[in-house]
């Protein structure tokens, strides 16, 4: 990896790819296609794109039931698990209905009501994703959403990953659809004959799904256009080199413009870790997508001292941010803009991806400055109530014709003074 020193003018941020015009003009081809002609158009795509012929879109109970039947049973046992700590950390998220009681009986509240239904899309293609199952339907559900719907891409076969279809039952939703890419996103949003619409889609996916997903955004609700994973990692010479280069391996595999970050206050771990990352690189499966993003994207930042290291990883705003230091929460008190923190040697961030409980959709590209990761309250939503007695509006009626009046809005204005004493009523 890149070696170099840390200096107040380094851009850590690097640009991502946001979808060409002729991408963009496939996209929205797609959309109008389907929002047009339905499930013929949602066929047509599948076949065109993923090779594979539907007649029915959706998955059987039966196929639902074959692949949990015959699935390992350790694994079944390990997702059954992760689910229940997803569930743990989320149920703590649930908010309540409140009301702020006023004089005269009047009062004001805010109601927190579930969507009625989502559709959560896990992506295909090289890998399954059963963790992206858990992630998405576990806090919709926790929120009270009573119609969950999963898309996915199908292989040529037909058929979904059986680990994506276990993670669904033991989850309880069976609106399984075999259908990934903007046809997909497209179906979500406008419905077809088979795939009623939804309020929200949420999940990532390739970049004709991420522009899909902000195409159709205003249509329906988003939860976020999420780039190309990322790990930025905070060392001292406490950390074992071997260890660090494993874990900015661990982003790298996901995609050649994925972005692996160490910054460190120890020159011999930074060239440590370049010579570990190399050597890894040798050994690991997925090294002709890992070592292009290592390549391209990676690089070990040497920092005169904590302090500025903490402000380069704040600036970075990461998606996922290690921090692996002597004294690792108190550096983390200091970091503001993560998707997510992991502390120490034994929180690397695979733990949070697949088992710990928090949520691994996560903003990317420096949006932690703003954004926070998937969470129950992004399968719900606030209204506001207001309860005026005709004591409560008789002292503010004035104030409130006045306001309006000062805005130029004189109906706004007679709307509260149409009331009670201004017929004399008093």
């Amino acid at each position: 990896m890149k070696i170099s020193k840390l200096s107040n003018t380094v851009s850590l941020k690097r640009e991502l790819e946001s979808g060409n015009e002729e991408q963009l003009k496939t996209v929205r081809k797609v959309l109008a296609d389907v929002r047009e002609n339905g499930d013929e158009a949602v066929r047509k795509y599948t076949e065109m794109w993923d090779g594979v012929k539907l007649t029915d879109f959706r998955v059987t109970e039966e196929e639902i039931d074959e692949a949990f039947n015959n699935f390992d049973p350790q694994l079944k046992q390990d997702l059954e698990e992760a689910a229940a700590n997803i569930r743990y950390y989320h149920e703590a998220q649930k908010r309540e209905d409140y009301k702020l009681p006023l004089e005269n009986g009047s009062y004001l509240a805010q109601r927190i009501i579930p969507l009625d239904s989502v559709g959560l899309y896990v992506p295909g293609g090289s890998a399954a994703y059963p963790s992206s199952v858990l992630m998405n339907v576990i806090p919709a559900q926790v929120a009270g959403v009573k119609r969950i719907v999963i898309t996915s891409p199908c292989g040529k076969d037909g058929k979904l990953p059986p680990a994506v279809l276990v993670s669904a039952k033991i989850l309880g939703v069976n609106e399984i659809y075999k259908v990934g890419g903007a046809q997909a996103i497209a179906a979500l949003a406008y419905g077809t004959e088979s795939i009623a619409p939804v309020d929200k889609i949420t999940g990532p996916g390739n970049i004709f799904v991420a522009l899909a997903k902000r195409e159709v955004f205003g249509e329906v609700a988003i939860d976020m256009i999420a780039g190309p994973s990322e790990i930025c990692i905070i060392a001292d010479d406490t950390a074992y080199p071997d260890e660090i280069a494993a874990d900015l391996l661990s982003q790298a595999e996901h995609d050649r413009l994925a972005c692996a970050v160490l910054i460190t206050t120890s020159e011999k771990l930074a060239e440590a870790v370049s010579q570990q990352v190399e050597e890894q690189l040798k050994q690991l499966p997925r090294e002709d997508i890992a070592r292009p993003s290592i390549e391209n994207f990676g690089h070990i930042y040497i920092a005169e001292n904590m302090d500025q290291a903490i402000e380069a990883a704040n600036s970075l705003a990461p998606e996922h941010l290690e921090i692996v230091t002597e004294n690792a929460e108190e550096v983390g008190e200091q970091i503001r803009h993560a998707g997510a923190i992991f502390l120490g040697r034994y929180s690397s961030e695979p733990v949070g991806d697949y088992f710990a409980g928090t949520n691994h959709v996560l903003p990317t590209n420096s949006t932690a400055r703003f954004a926070s990761g998937l969470n129950v309250d992004d399968f719900i939503k606030k209204t506001s109530v207001v309860y005026y007695t005709e004591k409560t509006w008789e002292e503010n009626a004035p104030k409130i014709a006045r306001l309006a009046r000062m805005e130029g809005l004189e109906a706004h204005a007679r709307a509260v003074e149409s009331r009670g004493w201004s017929k004399g009523e008093q």
